[in-house]
């Protein structure tokens, strides 16, 4: 099934189509490949399906991380926000930018490729982006789009919005879109990809508010994505249980949570080609650096955070995993 796939949502992908971003040449073999897939743009929307991502790798068989860069820019600049399908509603109804972020949780609704994860800072909110499709340029340009396409939105739903900006790990593309505002807004040479949204930014309000249509739409989302949770793939669920709970986790607590034995646990996660201790250690560093771009929390407190009983143990864990201290690693990176 495509909707298993990471892809891009039917209706924007379809808009995309008829738009400027893909040229007449890439629309052709793309409807090329629809064919033979025995699908096509109408067909797409009617299933609620993703076009999946290995479509674009067919389509630019040569894109790297310049290339997607440049690409994610151009199909950016032409999101809707009709273009979310179930979360369309919820977003023109918002009344707040923050209420529009909020409606991230929903995201794998509508897409698998990309993962988002959100932390809370002092003077605003950073949101971890993370590609799924296992491929440099793919995961470039999904998430250059993700990234600038919620910046549209938001300008779209509140005004000039110009302190929301996007971070990224990949170097600047020797030229990018003048005729994209949003471009200037793109910082490069970032430690991950992530949106830094200020606090201000947060409480600006939208122009269309109904927080009686906001609350409703909101319900159905929720609903439909315990329905889809039925039966998540094993580790991600470990994982979430990790992001959300304290730190430092013994594989017992966690099998205690899923109401099972920690010899179950192992097995499962043998089974998708994993182990606990590989789960626990990606969780632990990557909240190690999203906390760490917070300039108002300490070292010490992310090291407290994570459940390391003192700074030098979390130190060498920091250092194993980047090959930086964590004080070396903020230098660069913290938000001035």
């Amino acid at each position: 099934m495509w909707n298993e796939e990471p892809g891009v949502p039917s209706l924007a992908f379809v808009q995309l189509m008829s738009s400027p971003a893909i040229e007449e040449d890439a629309v052709k073999r793309f409807r090329a490949i629809m064919a033979r897939e025995g699908t096509g743009e109408l067909a797409l929307i009617q299933a609620e399906a993703q076009a999946p991502l290995r479509w674009f790798r067919e389509v630019y068989p040569e894109l790297d991380v310049e290339q997607a860069t440049r690409l994610g820019i151009a199909c950016a600049e032409q999101a809707q926000i009709t273009s979310f399908g179930p979360l369309s509603l919820p977003l023109v109804s918002a009344c707040t930018v923050a209420e529009v972020v909020n409606l991230l949780t929903y995201l794998p609704l509508i897409t698998q490729a990309v993962s988002t994860q959100v932390h809370p800072q002092q003077d605003g909110l950073t949101i971890r982006l993370s590609g799924n499709a296992g491929d440099a340029g793919l995961d470039c340009l999904v998430l250059i789009y993700c990234g600038l396409a919620l910046m549209r939105l938001i300008d779209l739903l509140v005004g000039d919005v110009s302190d929301v900006t996007m971070h990224g790990p990949w170097p600047e593309p020797s030229l990018l879109p003048q005729e994209s505002e949003r471009a200037s807004r793109l910082v490069f040479d970032a430690p991950f990809s992530y949106l830094l949204v200020p606090a201000r930014t947060l409480q600006a309000a939208c122009r269309f508010p109904d927080p009686l249509a906001h609350g409703l739409a909101v319900d159905q989302l929720q609903q439909a994505l315990a329905r889809r949770a039925g039966t998540p793939e094993f580790t991600r669920r470990v994982r979430a249980l990790l992001d959300d709970g304290p730190g430092m986790r013994t594989i017992q607590s966690v099998a205690d949570e899923l109401s099972m034995s920690s010899s179950t646990l192992k097995r499962r996660l043998a089974e998708e080609d994993t182990s606990f201790s590989e789960v626990l250690q990606k969780s632990l560093l990557e909240r190690a650096k999203m906390q760490l771009l917070d300039p108002s929390t300490s070292v010490t407190e992310v090291a407290t955070e994570l459940g390391y009983s003192d700074l030098t143990n979390f130190s060498h864990a920091f250092k194993r995993w980047t090959g930086s201290s964590p004080s070396h690693f903020r230098r660069p990176h913290q938000h001035r």
